[in-house]
């Protein structure tokens, strides 16, 4: 583990700073991946629109979206979307539901006020808020089974700290960030507003270790920011001999990650269903 920070970050300058942390930048056709995600998250919501916008909060994004598979009682695989918790929505990640109901379990997408709007500190409380709701009313939407709580990039950190929820059984946090510091010294930080109580609560390598299954995966091809908060957390997280593997996924950036948990043989997803065995 080398610490809160990498190296090379006290002699770095602003943009190189920022540039650690860069996902859109450092892969040159991510506008292209996005904007074929939203499409085709887009065409699988409108087909399976029978349990859509149901609302755990005030707001609009304050929202489930539940895709329930043919057995109530199966596994229920939870995504908490990324954006650096400024961006994106949960409806422009539904498309991520095929190889979970493929396999027979369920898929459920939460949403979250974002920042500026929102504190990291109030996005938390409703990601836990959301688990809340999806425990207590999940049955009614054909959804009783297993929680499994995972979640992509900002999603990432969040699953790392859903872990906890009393209502979820194991964890899978992809391409997260689990070290704060570094984000606030670069440009996110100008919506995020870190404070110090923050940082020192919301890392989740700085909080007691969850001693249930979590894996952590990373693209091999991601930023080695990217890279180096997966492999400290995972480091942090075995040296109190919490269960769940280090999954580098070969030839993966930030975005094409994705792909091995929408395709039923995907790494991603068989590793989710070995969480649970």
């Amino acid at each position: 583990m080398t610490g809160p920070f990498p190296a090379f970050w006290a002699a770095a300058n602003q943009p190189e700073r920022d540039d650690a942390y860069d996902n859109t930048k450092a892969v040159a056709d991510s506008a292209t991946l996005i904007a074929e995600r939203n499409a085709a998250a887009a065409s699988f919501r409108a087909a399976h629109a029978g349990h859509l916008d149901l609302a755990f909060g005030e707001t609009e994004r304050e929202a489930w979206d539940l895709y329930p598979g043919r057995d109530p009682q199966a596994p229920c695989l939870v995504f908490i979307h990324g954006g650096y918790w400024q961006r994106n929505r949960r409806q422009d990640f539904a498309h991520l539901a095929e190889g979970a109901l493929a396999m027979g379990w369920s898929f459920a997408c939460n949403g979250y006020t974002l920042a500026p709007e929102a504190s990291l500190t109030r996005i938390a409380w409703q990601v836990h808020a959301a688990l809340d709701w999806l425990s207590a009313h999940g049955p009614a939407h054909g959804i009783a089974g297993p929680l499994l709580a995972s979640g992509w990039s900002a999603g990432g950190h969040l699953a790392a700290l859903a872990l906890e929820h009393p209502a979820v059984t194991a964890g899978l946090a992809i391409s997260g960030i689990f070290e704060l510091a570094p984000i606030r010294e670069t440009n996110l930080n100008t919506a995020l507003k870190l404070t110090d109580t923050e940082v020192e609560t919301l890392s989740p390598i700085r909080r007691p270790v969850t001693h249930k299954p979590l894996a952590v995966a990373y693209g091999s091809t991601e930023l080695p920011e990217l890279r180096r908060q997966s492999r400290d957390f995972h480091a942090t997280r075995a040296q109190a001999h919490a269960p769940g593997p280090l999954i580098p996924v070969p030839g993966a950036d930030h975005f094409r990650i994705l792909d091995t948990l929408r395709l039923p043989s995907g790494t991603l997803l068989r590793a989710a269903a070995g969480l649970l065995d």
